[in-house]
C-alpha cells in the first residue's frame, strides 16, 4: 500500500467501500495524494501518464457516488486507467504495470471485478455500456452503467454509431465525455472544432440560466426567451448535435473542480434515459511539464520527477525511423504521395512528414475504417496514398480493405507497424494476424523485412507497384543495417538464399532471420530469407525440395493461416511432400512482457527454435558431414 506517512489518506483505500466513508470534504486532499502516487509511480515503472493525470478528479467522484463494481464503470481509451486501478486494490501493484506478469496496462476484466469491460482499442465504450444496459433493462436490474469516454475517443465512427442507437432506445446509461482536446497527438476534426465553440458557449449558457431565473416562464418574454433559447442553442451550442441523437446533454463542465463534479453527478445519476456530461479536463494535469507538452507525457519510460523526461540519446534506428526518412524521400521525388493516418502521428513515424508535407498529410482521427477508403479515393484519382497504420488498428478497416483497395485493385501501400508481438501494451495492441487476414485476399502483394535496408527497399516496391501492397515490420530496432537514401525497389517474388547447408531448410519471414541464423550455423542448415509472403518465390521453393529433406518456417504470427501455411499449400499444389514444421505465435493471446520475453514464450528464440527443430527431426542432431550441400 502507499506510504502512510506521505499518503494519509490513499493509504486507508484499499477499494471504493473505504472511499465512499470519507467526508466529502476531504476528497480534494485525496484528489492531490493520488496525483502524487500516480506521478511517483509511472516515473518509477515508465507507462501512460498524461491520460491518468487528467481524470484524477473524475475517478474519485465516480467511485465515490457510484456503487461500483456493482455499478458499472467503463474507460475508453483505458489508457485513463490508471487512477482507478489504484482505487481498486491494485494500488502497491501499480509499479508493475505492462511488466511480465504485472498489471494489464488498460482494463481487464480477468484483473478485476472493477474492470467492467476489457479495452485497448478505441472507442467500443458506448457501444458496450448500451448493450449492459439493455441487458439490465430486461432483468429489471437497477444497476448503473457508466461510460468515460475521451482522449480522442470520440473521433472514431463506432462512438456515432452506437450514440445513435442508444439516443432511440431510452436505455439508462451515463455517457462522461472527458474533453481534453487531445489523442496521442492534438485531436483533429470538426467535432473538436464542435466541443471548442461548446467550451466557449459556457458564457452563453450561463447568461442563458440567469435570465430563465429572472423572468417568470409564463409570461411574454419568458415564452420569447424559450424560442430565443432553441434558435441560439441550433447557432451557438453545439450541444443540440448530442441532445437530437437522444441524449439528455450537461456541461459543459471544469473536470477539476471536485464539487462541481459531484453535484452534476448527482443529478445526472438520478435522471432516467441516456444522459450525457461534459467535462473538460487538462491532459497531464498537476504535472507542469506534462500540462505543458502532453504529447510527450502522453506515454513515458522510468524518469526522475524533479527533472522531468530528458532528451533523448541517440539511438539505434528503429523500422518506423526508416519508414519516416523513406516516406520523405519519395514525397521530395514523387508529388503524387500522400499520407495518411489514424490519428498516430508520433507512433508510426510521421512528424517529420507532417511538417515538411502539412498540404500532403491527413490525420483523420481514430477512424481506421474511413483511413483505408480514404486512401482508396485518393487513388481512383491518380494519387499514391501511404496509409501508415499499426497492425492491430488495420484490423478495424479490414472490410474496407477487402472492399474498397483490394477488389478494385487499387494502388494503396499499407506500411503496417507493430507487426508481431508488441511487448508491453498487451494483445490488444499485439500484431499477431497480419499475414493471417492479409494473405486471404486476392491481388495483395504482402512484404516482411529482415533488416532495415530490405524495409526501405520494399516500401519503394510496394509504392511504385500498381495494386495494393503491404509492408509489416516490428516495433523497435532492426539489426542495426546501415540505410542509404536510395528508392530502388526490389524485385517482387524474389527471396534470398543466405546460407547453404545439409538437407534441413530454415524458410524465415521477417524479423525472425536474426535469431534462425543462430540455429542455422548450429544445425548446418540452408537458410533463406523469404521476403515476400504473397507472392511466395516457388521457383527457389522448388530447387530447395530437390536437396532438402525437411523444411522449418518461422514467423512472428499466428500460425493457423500464415506464411508457413502458405508453403504448405504451395507443397500440396505442386504435389511435393515433405515434412514441415511450422514454427511461430501460438493460437492464444500473449499477455504483456518485453518483446524479448514474449518472443521466447512463443518459441522463437534461437535456443527454443533449436529444441523444437530437434524434438521433431532428432536425426540433424548428428548431421553427417557428406550429406549434398544445396548451393541455391
Amino acid at each position: 500500500m502507499p506510504d502512510p506517512t506521505l499518503y494519509p489518506l490513499l493509504s486507508r483505500i484499499d477499494d471504493p467501500t473505504q472511499l465512499r466513508v470519507l467526508p466529502e470534504a476531504e476528497l480534494p486532499a485525496l484528489a492531490a495524494e493520488l496525483r502524487h502516487y500516480l506521478i511517483a509511480s509511472v516515473a518509477t515503472s515508465g507507462g501512460h501518464f498524461g491520460a491518468g493525470l487528467g481524470v484524477v478528479e473524475l475517478t474519485i467522484a465516480l467511485h465515490y457516488l457510484f456503487n461500483t463494481p456493482e455499478d458499472r464503470l467503463l474507460w475508453d481509451v483505458g489508457h485513463q486507467g490508471y487512477p482507478h486501478k489504484i482505487l481498486t486494490g491494485r494500488a502497491e501493484r501499480i509499479t508493475t504495470i505492462k511488466q511480465k506478469d504485472g498489471l494489464a496496462p488498460f482494463p481487464k476484466r480477468e484483473e478485476s471485478p472493477y474492470d467492467a469491460f476489457g479495452v485497448g482499442h478505441s472507442s467500443t465504450s458506448i457501444s458496450a455500456a448500451l448493450g449492459m444496459a439493455l441487458a439490465n433493462q430486461r432483468n429489471n436490474d437497477p444497476r448503473k452503467i457508466v461510460a468515460v469516454i475521451g482522449d480522442g475517443a470520440m473521433t472514431a465512427g463506432m462512438a456515432y454509431e452506437a450514440l445513435n442507437h442508444g439516443g432511440d432506445l431510452e436505455a439508462n446509461m451515463l455517457l462522461v465525455l472527458n474533453d481534453n482536446g487531445m489523442s496521442i497527438s492534438e485531436n483533429v476534426g470538426a467535432l473538436t472544432k464542435m466541443l471548442a465553440r461548446l467550451l466557449a458557449s459556457r458564457r452563453l449558457n450561463l447568461l442563458r440560466e440567469r435570465a430563465k431565473r429572472a423572468l417568470p416562464r409564463q409570461s411574454f418574454l419568458g415564452r420569447f426567451v424559450k424560442r430565443w433559447e432553441e434558435h441560439a442553442k441550433g447557432m451557438f451550442v453545439p450541444s443540440t448535435l448530442f441532445e437530437e441523437l437522444g441524449f439528455h446533454y450537461t456541461g459543459p463542465i471544469d473536470g477539476h473542480d471536485l464539487p462541481m463534479l459531484l453535484r452534476s453527478l448527482r443529478t445526472v445519476r438520478e435522471l432516467t434515459g441516456p444522459q450525457l456530461l461534459h467535462v473538460i479536463t487538462t491532459k497531464g494535469k498537476g504535472y507542469p511539464p506534462a500540462e505543458r507538452n502532453q504529447i510527450a507525457y502522453h506515454a513515458v519510460g522510468p524518469f526522475d520527477p524533479a527533472k522531468g523526461l530528458l532528451p533523448k540519446s541517440p539511438k539505434q534506428v528503429t523500422y518506423t525511423d526508416v519508414f519516416s526518412d523513406w516516406l520523405c524521400d519519395m514525397a521530395a521525388a514523387d508529388k503524387r504521395l500522400m499520407a495518411i493516418t489514424p490519428a498516430m502521428r508520433e507512433g508510426s513515424g510521421l512528424v517529420r512528414f507532417s511538417q515538411e508535407y502539412p498540404q500532403r498529410y491527413f490525420d483523420v482521427g481514430i477512424a481506421e475504417q474511413h483511413a483505408v477508403t480514404l486512401a482508396a479515393g485518393m487513388a481512383c484519382e491518380g494519387a499514391k496514398p501511404v496509409v501508415a497504420i499499426y497492425s492491430t488498428f488495420l484490423q478495424r478497416g479490414y472490410d474496407q480493405l477487402i472492399h474498397d483497395v483490394a477488389l478494385p485493385k487499387l494502388p494503396v501501400l499499407f506500411a503496417i507497424d507493430r507487426a508481431g508481438v508488441v511487448g508491453p501494451d498487451g494483445p490488444t495492441h499485439a500484431g499477431s494476424f497480419d499475414f493471417s487476414y492479409l494473405r486471404c485476399i486476392p491481388n495483395m502483394l504482402i512484404m516482411a523485412p529482415a533488416n532495415e535496408i530490405e524495409c526501405r527497399r520494399m516500401l519503394s516496391t510496394g509504392f511504385l507497384h500498381p495494386g495494393p501492397a503491404t509492408v509489416r515490420y516490428p516495433r523497435g530496432k532492426g539489426p542495426g543495417l546501415a540505410v542509404t537514401g536510395d528508392l530502388d525497389p526490389l524485385p517482387i517474388g524474389k527471396a534470398k538464399l543466405c546460407r547453404s547447408g545439409h538437407g534441413l531448410a530454415l524458410l524465415c519471414f521477417g524479423s525472425t532471420l536474426a535469431e534462425a541464423s543462430i540455429v542455422a550455423e548450429r544445425l548446418d542448415a540452408t537458410l533463406v530469407n523469404m521476403r515476400f509472403v504473397k507472392p511466395l518465390d516457388e521457383t527457389l521453393l522448388t530447387g530447395l525440395a530437390a536437396n532438402h529433406d525437411a523444411w522449418v518456417t518461422l514467423e512472428d504470427n499466428v500460425i493457423a493461416g500464415g506464411a508457413g501455411s502458405a508453403v504448405l499449400e504451395y507443397l500440396n499444389h505442386a504435389g511435393i511432400i515433405r515434412p514441415v514444421l511450422l514454427l511461430g505465435l501460438p493460437d492464444r493471446f500473449l499477455e504483456h512482457a518485453s518483446r524479448e520475453q514474449l518472443l521466447a514464450q512463443a518459441g522463437l528464440d534461437a535456443e527454443s527454435i533449436e529444441i523444437a527443430i530437434l524434438h521433431r527431426f532428432p536425426a540433424y542432431r548428428t548431421m553427417p558431414a557428406s550429406r549434398p550441400r544445396y548451393a541455391g
